[in-house]
C-alpha cells in the first residue's frame, strides 16, 4: 500500500494488473483505491508548454516506452499562489509551466467495454488561479456511483494562458494568439475522444462541466468550431456562457504589449526566456487585490472563437447540445445594490441606478423595512448579472438550436461552523457553493479544519444533485423520479430550485424584462462577491 500527498491529501491506493491501460502514447499504470475506484492521475494530455512552446497551442505528448505510473496528480499550472485562510485553500500543489496533465476516475467493474457516459470537469478561478488537484473537484465520489467515468484537467492560467501580442499573431498559421488555455481543454477532450474507451467511457457520450470560469470555458466550448463533436451535453455552474465582452483580438495584443514593457523585455523571445515567476510577478489578481500592473482576458481571436458568443449563437454556428446551467442564490455581481442592507440605502442606490424609473423599480422590487431591502437587493444582484447572463443564454439557444436547455437555482446555505473565520467569509448561497453538491466532495472543506456541520440534509440534497447529474450525462435529461425537472421555455421559464426543500419555480417576467433595460452601475460594488476564489 502506499499513501501520496495529492492536494494537501493522504491518498491510499494499490497498483494493479487491473490499472494497467494501453492508450495511444504507451502503456499506464493507476491505482485502486480504497472504495475500489480505479484512477489514473496526472496523465500527460499534451507535451509540456515550455521554452519554444511557451504561448503556442499545445503540442501532441512523446511516447513513451516503460509504463507510465500514473500515481500522483500533476503540479498546478503555474499562477499567483492562495492565503491559507481562504475557504477553497485544500493544501500546498506544486506549480509549475509543465502543467498539461488530466486526471481519470472510473467505476471499479468499468471494462474497456462498459461504454459508460463522461463526465468532464474544468475548474475556475477567474482564468488567473485554480487546478485539477484541488480536492473539491475530485472524481472518486461520481465514479464510485458506478454509472460513469469523471476526467478533469489543468489548463494554462493567467498570462501564460491567455496573453495575445501582436508577434505571436504573427507567427500564428491562423494569424490569432491568446486562448491557449482553451487551446489546452480542446487537446484535453481530443484525448479522452481518442482513449477515454480503454477506462470504460463513451467517447460518443461527454459532458463537459465546469464552475465559474470552468463555466465560461463550457460556454466558449460551445461556440468553437475546433470543440466540435468532442463532447454532447454541457453543463455551466454560476458562469453564463453568452456574452459580449470579450475583448478583440487588437485589443488584446496591446495588452501582450503592456506585458512586454512591463517585463522589460524588447522582443517576444526576450519574453520566452524569462523565468514564469516575473512573467507574473505584473498580472493582476482582481479577486483579492494582489499588486500587479497587468490583466489579462480571453479574447475574440478569429480562430478558437471565430466571434463573438452572441453573434455565434444568433447565427446559428453553435454546438447544439443538451445544455444546464445554473447559479447560487448569492451569486457574483457587480451591482451596486449588492451588500445594500438598510431601507434607505436600498432606495437611495436604486434612485442612483434608475433615476426617473426608480418607481418602476421600487415596485417590482418593493421593501417596506431593511430585511425586505436586503432580500431584493441580493435578488436583483443575482438577477442583474449571473442569472441573467444564463437566461441570455436559454434564450440563444431556443432560438437558434433544437438541443433542450434545464435550468437551476441553488439556494441552500451550507451549514458554516460560527467558530471559524475564514478570510473571504462566504455569505449565503455564495458563488459555487453547489459544486460539492454535484460531485459529493463535501468534506474537503473539511480537510484542514472543521468549516462546516455538515446536517443530514446536505448529504441528500448532494446525493440527489448527483442523481441528476448522471441522469443528464446519461440522457441529456436531468430529470428523475425523485427530482421531475421541466425543460426552460421561454413561456414558461422553469427551473429547479435546490434549496431547504427541492421545487420547480418560474421566473419573475416582468423582473427579467426590467433587468435588460439599460441602468447606470454606478461604482461602490464589490467586482466580487465574498467567498468567491473558487
Amino acid at each position: 500500500m502506499k499513501y501520496l500527498a495529492i492536494a494537501g491529501m493522504a491518498v491510499a491506493g494499490m497498483a494493479s494488473a487491473q490499472t494497467m491501460v494501453s492508450i495511444d502514447r504507451g502503456k499506464i499504470e493507476g491505482l485502486t483505491l480504497p472504495s475500489g475506484v480505479r484512477a489514473w492521475l496526472g496523465v500527460p494530455f499534451a507535451a509540456p508548454p515550455v521554452r519554444e512552446l511557451r504561448w503556442r497551442a499545445p503540442q501532441p505528448a512523446a511516447p513513451w516506452r516503460d509504463v507510465y505510473h500514473a500515481d500522483r496528480k500533476a503540479p498546478e499550472c503555474i499562477q499567483l499562489l492562495r492565503r491559507k485562510d481562504i475557504n477553497h485553500y485544500f493544501g500546498e500543489e506544486a506549480s509549475s509551466e509543465d502543467c498539461l496533465y488530466l486526471n481519470v476516475w472510473a467505476p471499479a467493474k468499468a471494462k474497456a467495454s462498459a461504454r459508460l457516459p463522461v463526465i468532464v470537469f474544468i475548474h475556475g478561478g477567474g482564468f488567473t488561479v485554480g487546478s485539477s488537484g484541488m480536492a473539491l473537484y475530485g472524481g472518486e465520489n461520481v465514479a464510485a456511483r458506478g454509472d460513469a467515468v469523471f476526467v478533469n484537467m489543468n489548463y494554462r492560467l493567467g498570462i501564460l494562458g491567455y496573453m495575445a501580442h501582436p508577434e505571436l499573431t504573427a507567427e500564428s498559421p491562423q494569424h490569432a494568439s491568446g486562448n491557449y488555455g482553451f487551446l489546452d481543454q480542446i487537446a484535453a477532450l481530443q484525448w479522452i475522444q481518442k482513449n477515454i474507451a480503454r477506462f470504460g467511457g463513451d467517447p460518443s457520450r461527454v459532458t463537459i462541466s465546469g464552475q465559474s470560469a470552468g463555466a465560461a470555458s463550457v460556454g466558449t466550448l460551445l461556440a468553437s468550431p475546433l470543440a466540435k463533436g468532442l463532447f454532447q451535453r454541457a453543463v455551466l455552474m454560476s458562469g453564463a456562457g453568452v456574452s459580449n465582452n470579450a475583448p478583440s483580438l487588437a485589443e488584446s495584443e496591446k495588452t501582450g504589449l503592456e506585458v512586454q514593457k512591463a517585463v522589460g523585455a524588447g522582443s517576444l523571445d526576450e519574453m520566452r526566456q524569462l523565468p514564469a515567476d516575473k512573467v507574473f510577478a505584473v498580472q493582476r489578481d482582481f479577486q483579492f487585490g494582489e499588486s500587479g500592473s497587468v490583466t489579462v482576458r480571453p479574447n475574440i481571436d478569429g480562430y478558437v472563437l471565430p466571434d463573438s458568443i452572441p453573434n455565434i449563437y444568433a447565427a446559428g454556428r453553435q454546438n447544439d447540445v443538451p445544455v444546464m446551467a445554473g447559479f447560487t442564490a448569492d451569486d457574483i455581481s457587480f451591482s451596486p445594490l449588492r451588500g445594500v442592507s438598510t431601507l434607505a440605502q436600498f432606495r437611495d442606490t436604486a434612485g442612483k441606478i434608475y433615476g426617473d424609473r426608480v418607481q418602476q423599480f421600487l415596485e417590482l422590487y418593493p421593501a417596506d423595512s431593511d430585511a425586505d431591502a436586503a432580500r431584493m437587493s441580493r435578488l436583483y444582484s443575482r438577477q442583474a448579472m449571473i442569472e441573467k447572463g444564463t437566461r441570455a443564454m436559454a434564450i440563444a439557444q431556443q432560438a437558434s438550436g433544437k438541443a433542450p436547455f434545464y435550468m437551476f437555482l441553488f439556494s441552500h446555505v451550507q451549514p458554516f461552523n460560527p467558530a471559524v473565520q475564514i478570510k473571504d467569509n462566504p455569505q449565503g448561497a455564495y458563488h459555487t457553493s453547489d459544486v460539492p453538491y454535484w460531485f459529493q466532495t463535501q468534506d474537503a472543506l473539511n480537510m484542514f479544519r472543521t468549516t462546516r456541520n455538515w446536517q443530514p440534509y446536505d448529504r441528500a440534497l448532494s446525493r440527489r444533485m448527483m442523481d441528476s447529474l448522471l441522469a443528464f450525462a446519461r440522457s441529456g435529461n436531468p430529470a428523475t423520479p425523485a427530482t421531475p425537472w421541466p425543460q426552460w421555455r421561454p413561456n414558461s421559464a422553469q427551473y429547479i430550485d435546490f434549496g431547504t426543500t427541492v421545487t420547480v419555480q418560474s421566473e419573475d417576467a416582468a423582473q427579467m424584462a426590467f433587468q435588460n433595460q439599460p441602468v447606470n452601475m454606478t461604482p461602490g460594488a464589490s467586482p466580487l462577491p465574498r467567498g468567491t476564489r473558487d
